[in-house]
């Protein structure tokens, strides 16, 4: 029996239809935007500090996470996960917070990989638990593994990371990845005054290693991060630092949805790529769901709220209310922060509540 509250409501206001979960023409949204990507926060703790995201003296010792109870269990997010396939979505990406907290994250992945018409689950991690925990998300079936990395230097890692931790532990995950056949991804945010020392080691490093290397653009993600345009350092001063070193070489995007702009060095077969929410906007292009670890659906990564799908799956819901559900968000949705920013609500969700 269905439960009472906002399930009943919905149920009113959406009468139930006989017609079974299917895969439809792509869902859309106002601007036309088919649904693409679903990107799964696992957890809101994470065991770094790191100040574009979180910065010590708002996540400190008293900080309150969500209690377990409030938090999803496998079972919700892998029902979510094949109700938002049905709707289109065919790449999944395990979130935190810091993802590998969450115990058991192997059989998460285990059970994500075997929904049928996923074709790619991937996971973003700082990387100090990868070397422990990368042969057992291989095995389990993860596609690809993110690394955040946003300084070689030792002092300036340690200073980023705001709990002191050593670079060594990242590059031993990374290495340990690649080992176990897991693809790696390279991701650094670059801010003004604090990191911009590094773009080219992290680009000499990453060459050397065979590796894809990420340079974000540092976003206003949130209200603790202490955000100002001052800080940024754009794409194409990242991509004149860079061309003083390499000779590269642009590719295009694989699928209209990326976010990277990309290019390879000439001689090897190393990617580098930039993204630049700042400067190239490319919500137009945005196929993204975020789900906090809590059951919060968010349309936005620079939304001020998100939708509370969990009375739907604590309250008796049916897979295909929650798909209609799903499907009527995305189908109201008209975000594009990033093109209006300045014109749009001051009040943002905190990147680490609901994945990056």
């Amino acid at each position: 029996m269905l439960g009472k509250g906002p399930v009943e409501s919905f149920h009113r206001a959406h009468p139930s239809s006989a017609r079974p979960m299917t895969d439809d023409a792509p869902t859309r949204d106002t601007l036309g935007r088919s649904l693409h990507d679903l990107r799964i926060s696992v957890t809101d703790r994470c065991n770094f500090r790191c100040r574009y995201c979180m910065p010590a003296e708002e996540f400190g010792p008293g900080h309150e996470f969500l209690p377990r109870s409030e938090i999803l269990s496998f079972e919700e997010i892998v029902r979510l996960s094949g109700v938002a396939r049905s709707l289109g979505v065919r790449k999944l990406r395990l979130t935190g917070g810091e993802p590998l907290l969450r115990r058991g994250i192997a059989d998460l992945v285990a059970m994500l990989a075997a929904i049928d018409g996923i074709d790619d689950l991937a996971l973003t991690t700082n990387g100090v638990l990868l070397a422990h925990h990368a042969e057992a998300l291989s095995l389990a079936g993860l596609s690809r593994v993110s690394v955040s990395l946003d300084a070689l230097d030792p002092s300036t890692f340690s200073r980023m990371n705001g709990v002191g931790a050593k670079v060594d532990r990242v590059l031993a995950g990374i290495r340990t990845a690649v080992a176990f056949g897991l693809p790696v991804k390279v991701n650094c945010v670059v801010q003004r005054g604090v990191n911009e020392d590094q773009i080219l080691p992290l680009a000499n490093w990453a060459r050397e290693e065979g590796l894809t290397l990420r340079f974000i653009e540092f976003m206003d993600v949130g209200e603790t991060n202490h955000w100002v345009p001052d800080q940024v350092v754009t794409a194409d001063e990242i991509l004149e630092t860079l061309r003083r070193e390499f000779d590269l070489r642009a590719v295009d995007r694989a699928h209209p949805s990326e976010t990277a702009l990309r290019w390879r060095h000439a001689d090897r077969p190393a990617e580098i790529g930039i993204i630049a929410s700042i400067s190239r906007p490319f919500c137009r292009d945005c196929s993204r769901f975020r789900l906090s670890a809590d059951g919060q659906l968010f349309t936005c990564l620079f939304a001020s709220h998100g939708h509370d799908l969990r009375p739907l799956l604590r309250g008796g819901a049916d897979d295909e209310m929650v798909r209609r559900m799903i499907a009527s968000l995305w189908g109201l949705r008209d975000d594009r922060y990033s093109e209006i920013r300045g014109s749009a609500p001051t009040h943002k969700a905190e990147m680490s509540y609901l994945g990056g």
